[in-house]
């Protein structure tokens, strides 16, 4: 099984293709993480818990 998938290739046992809806949807997924994460530390810093 593949990973990630070219977008000229013709296979079906893959998990991600390479293409920019999957580059988008990569970059928002990350984007999302990074700001729950700095949330979370912003309101630990705000309560007094770092």
């Amino acid at each position: 099984m593949k990973f990630v998938k070219d977008e000229d290739e013709e296979r079906r046992d893959y998990i991600f293709q390479k293409n920019s809806k999957t580059k988008k949807g990569a970059k928002f997924i990350i984007l999302v993480l990074f700001l729950l994460i700095i949330g979370v530390i912003a309101s630990g810093i705000f309560l007094g818990y770092f």
